[in-house]
Parts: C-alpha cells; structure tokens; sequence
C-alpha cells in the first residue's frame, strides 16, 4: 500500500515503538490514541445530555451512562482491533467490502454524524466563551471557524504534539468537575441507586438515547481505528498481538476517565438543580447561572471553563474523523487543511441560522437532537464494524472470540432496537399532530430505505461469498511495455534567483545534457506585471529580466543550448501557460520545503502547477 493510500497518511506509523526495551517502555509508546478518543464522550453535546437528564431525573440515568460507557468499550476495542490487525480504518474496510450502492449512503451517513457532532462542539465553545467573556453567542460561533488552525499546527508539530495537548485539556477538564463535586457534595447512596436500571419511557428514553449518542459516537469508530495505526510497531503474530493488549489498557484507562466525567455532569446537575427542583434545565447557559445563584462564583466559572476545553478538544478529534470518512469510503485525497474547514462550515450553518432564527434559547434543545442524530447514525457504523472483527478469513487468529461476538451484536442490537423505539414515536406523535402529507410520506420513504440499507449491511456479509468478495487496494499492476524511451528534447526550469536555483537548474541539466534545450522561466508577481502583464516596465521586470539573461549565459558559457522567458501574473497559471507555449517535455521546479501556515500565506504553487501543466514535473527538493 502507498503512502498516500494510508489512513491519516500524513502521521501513519509516525510514532516508533521501541524494541529491545522495558514492557513499560512500549506500553508508554502506545498509550495516546484512546485520549484522543475519549474527548469526543466529554463534548458539549454530552453535556447537554447529561445536565437535561440529571435535572429532570436525579440520578436514576446514572445506569445509561455506565451501560452507554461499556458499550464504548467494547466498540473501541473492536475499531482498535481492525485498525492493528488488517492496517485498515473502518472507512476503508467498508469501501473494499460493500458494493458503491452501499458505500455512498453510507458515506452520506457518516458525514452527517460527523457534521452533528461538530455542530456540538462549535455551540459548546461559543457557550463557554459568553458564559466567561461575555461575548455574543453568534460571535463565538464565528470565533469556533478559526479553531481549524490549531488543528493544522499541531498535526505540523507531529502525532505526540497532538496527544500531549489533548491529555492536558482532558486533565483540565477532570479537575474542574473534580472541584465542582466538593462544592455539590452529592449523596452517596443516590449516587449508587442511580447504577441499578430502571424503566425508560417518554422524555427519559429521548434523553437516554441522546446519552448513547453523546457517548457511544460513530465518528470515534472511524477515528480509532485510524489512529492506532500512527504506531510503528512489528507486523509479525507476537508484534500484532502486543498491540493489540496494550491498545485495549489505552482505551480502557482513557474511556472510563470520560465515564468519570460524565457521571460527574449528570451528578452536578442531580445534586444542584433535581435537589433543588430545578427538573428543566436544559440549557447549559441556564446551568451556567443557577450554579452561581446556589453555589456561588467559583463553581460557574470552572463550569465554563471546562466547557470551552471540551468544545476545543473535542473538534480537533471530529475534523480528523471527516478527513479519515471522506477519503475512506471515497477514496478522495483534498488537502488536510481544506476538508476540516469544510467539516467547520458545515457545522457552523445550522448554528448560525438557529441563532438568527429561533435566537440562542434554542441552543440546547439543539445540542440534544445532535446528540440523538448521532445515536440514530451509530448501527450503520457498528454493524459494519462487528462483521469485519469477526471475518475469521481477514482477521485470522486475531478474529474476536464467541463471547465478544454475542457481546458485541447484543449492543448493536440494543443500539437499534431503541433507536427504532424513538423514531416510531417521534414520526407517530408527528403524523398525528400533523396528519399526512407529501413531507410525511417523503420522510417515510427515507425511513424505509434506512432500514433496507441496516438489513443489507447486517445480512449481507452472512450470505456465502459476500463476505469474502475481492478485496484490494488498488488494481493489480499491469505488465510493463518501455519500448524505446525517448529522452527528454526540452526542459523547463522555474527560478526564483535564490539560492535554490543551483540545485534545481544542476538536476535539470542531469536528466537531459547537452543534447537538450533549456528554457529558465522566471514569473514576476508585482503589482504592475499583475495587471498590465507583458508591457509592465516597472524595476521588478526588469531586473528579473536581467537575471534571467544571466543564467542563460552562463549555461551558454558550459556548452548547453538556453533560453530564457519571464511570464507576469499568478505563478501557477503564467508557468503552465510558459511551458504549452514553448512546448517543453520535462518541467523542473524547486521545493522550498514550506509547510502548515506558510503554506497558507506564500501559497502551494508546485500543487497548483502540476494539476495544470500536461507534461511530467521533477520536483527537485
């Protein structure tokens, strides 16, 4: 497999496992992705959930939380798994198992978990930012865009960098609640009562499944099984199986710190609103403001301190789920830092049209239905996900044992069965208030294909031979017929009049020698050549003019045959234009090796030109 074809392939197998060295050594090498992962069961929309849950319940939704927290459990595990064993995250396991009739609503699925959750991280960030700085909500949303960009400078700054932040954020967030319960002080014995399951009905199974969406979330499926491969470890049976172990001790030390942080919300808002009889909050802003009014100053500010590192965490690991989903099941590679703006932006429309239309009271009532969105999306991820852990034939002796697979389709199964529960009350309630119309029988049908395409991904792979349909990564390689090759006859070179140029114009006469033309082309980018192109006259101009001449006499003066020509206007395009023109077959660039933000300032002109010049480029670094 390619580099490029890998997941995350910007830090796959960024992180060195160290041989020859202590157990403790390479447990510590391992430890990381699960963190990242847990901060997406400690977002804003389980916020939401849990305070909505513990006001109007006390404690009684404690046992959802536990249930939710080992469902999580085991569904990571199995991600992690996937991603060790057979070097491929969920999205692409799916893309190389299901036929494109599949894939494609099941892409459309995923995205639009993706979406929702991000929708909770951006209105929980700006929440926080009113709560402690008093700006406008809206504000705050708009403020949440411009997160991508620490995004891209911790990927820059390498895999460790990333997780490094993440635990420090998550350790932020634990100690604020971990304050916050000596200022609450819960009853204990509730605390316990509220583990032994009770009835769900109504308002507590729609805030019950907006806990198991908030918590078991499809995009930490796709996620994990990406980002254990960021580990570089060996491939052999002993390798695979240490991964495997230690993975698990990851996952499961990071998801029961998420659990702890959960039960901390839910008990903050049992023991500060239900105790009080407060049984309808909601809102987090409403949360914000009855601490300060019943605990005093401290409580609300580490409130909202807490929620705005939950709403930054927590987007970083959503923008890295959309980019591994999109080139997963499309097998559509844009750059990193483009498809997690578009993640942002499809995210902040919803928010911004809430705001503008219904105002910001409607905030929380929208984190909660993103939370149930997520819950409805979680069995086209899950399903998947078992029946790939348990291909006896893929996975080899790595396949999950008996118990794990009954364990494993009794939670899908418990997943869809309530989630089926909601939707027939949901859309019965709406027809009878509503009666039927053309929007009733559209959702309908939409509701009766989901369900086709549940049954085809759960059935499908038991049918004989649809499991083991071929499976490749890309087509097999074709015979190869070189024939004569040709030299190259002419060779553009692009100069900068830098210190680059002596490697990129040394490599150029490399590929073609005396025998070949040269043309140095050089663009200049002032103002004056932008608009008035070739009659601009301005210094800029002609000094470039000037240099270039001398280049080109200095390759005259070795005995090679040179020409040179100064294009005007935006580089990539006055290149591709240069080189057509002088019918060159070979064009030679330099890489000046800038990166991240740089890139976004000086702009990637090597990347623009090969997608518009129609000969091979050398790119010389």
């Amino acid at each position: 497999m390619s580099r490029e074809s890998r997941s995350l392939s910007e830090v796959h197998g960024s992180v060195q496992i160290p041989t020859g060295r202590g157990r403790w050594r390479r447990l510590l090498a391992f430890l990381g992705p699960a963190y990242l992962v847990s901060v997406g069961y400690m977002d804003p929309g389980n916020w939401a959930t849990d305070i909505a849950g513990g006001s109007a319940f006390g404690y009684k939704l404690l046992w959802v939380l536990l249930m939710s927290n080992l469902m999580a459990l085991l569904l990571q595990s199995l991600s992690a798994r996937l991603g060790i064993v057979r070097g491929l995250d969920l999205a692409q396991a799916s893309r190389h198992t299901y036929p494109p009739l599949v894939n494609i609503p099941l892409y459309f699925l995923a995205e639009i978990a993706i979406a929702a959750c991000d929708l909770a991280e951006v209105i929980g960030m700006a929440i926080g930012l009113h709560l402690l700085f008093d700006i406008p909500v809206l504000w705050g949303v708009l403020i949440a865009a411009f997160d991508t960009l620490l995004i891209l400078f911790l990927m820059n700054k390498g895999m460790r960098m990333m997780e490094v932040f993440i635990l420090s954020i998550v350790s932020l967030i634990g100690l604020a609640f971990l304050a916050e319960m000596f200022i609450v002080q819960p009853d204990a014995g509730e605390v316990f009562k509220g583990l032994v399951p009770s009835e769900l009905n109504g308002t507590a199974l729609y805030i019950a499944i907006g806990i198991i969406g908030a918590t078991v979330m499809p995009h930490n499926l796709y996620l994990h099984s990406s980002l254990v491969q960021t580990r570089r470890h060996s491939r052999d049976e002993k390798g695979i199986k240490e991964a495997i172990r230690f993975n698990f001790i990851d996952t499961a030390v990071a998801l029961n710190l998420a659990f702890f942080v959960n039960a901390a919300i839910l008990i903050l808002a049992a023991a500060g609103f239900h105790r009080a009889g407060y049984f309808d909050v909601a809102e987090i802003d409403q949360a914000h403001q009855l601490l300060g009014d019943l605990f005093g100053d401290l409580s609300p500010a580490l409130f909202a301190i807490a929620l705005i590192a939950a709403g930054q965490s927590s987007t970083i690991t959503g923008t890295l789920a959309g980019q591994i989903v999109m080139e997963g099941y499309l097998d559509l590679r844009i750059r990193p830092w483009l498809r997690r703006l578009i993640t942002r932006f499809i995210a902040i429309v919803p928010a911004v049209v809430c705001i503008l239309w219904f105002g910001e009271d409607s905030l929380g009532r929208l984190l909660v239905f993103s939370q149930v969105v997520l819950s409805l999306q979680l069995g086209f991820a899950v399903i998947p996900l078992i029946h790939f852990c348990s291909d006896k034939v893929r996975m080899g002796r790595f396949v999950i044992p008996v118990w794990a697979r009954v364990l494993s389709w009794a939670t899908a199964l418990i997943i869809v069965l309530l989630n089926a529960k909601l939707v027939w009350e949901e859309v019965s309630n709406w027809i009878g208030a509503n009666g039927w119309g053309v929007l009733a029988v559209t959702v309908l049908v939409f509701l009766l294909a989901a369900i086709i395409l549940l049954l085809y991904i759960a059935i499908a792979p038991f049918i004989s031979g649809a499991r083991h349909a071929k499976e490749h990564l890309h087509e097999a390689a074709p015979p190869l017929d070189l024939g004569t090759v040709a030299p190259y006859r002419k060779l553009a070179i692009t100069v900068d009049f830098s210190s680059h140029d002596r490697q990129t114009i040394s490599a150029a006469v490399a590929q073609g020698g005396k025998d070949a033309q040269y043309v140095l082309i050089h663009i200049t980018e002032s103002a004056a050549a932008r608009y008035l192109g070739a009659e601009s006259g301005d210094l800029e101009t002609l000094g470039d003019a000037s240099n270039l001449e001398g280049y080109v006499q200095q390759l005259k003066e070795f005995g090679y045959t040179a020409e040179g020509r100064v294009g005007q206007g935006h580089a990539p395009v006055a290149i591709a234009k240069l080189v057509s023109e002088t019918g060159c077959d070979l064009l030679v660039m330099g890489a000046h090796g800038h990166r991240g933000l740089k890139d976004i300032v000086l702009g990637t002109t090597l990347d623009s030109v090969r997608h518009k010049v129609k000969v091979p480029v050398f790119i010389v670094q």
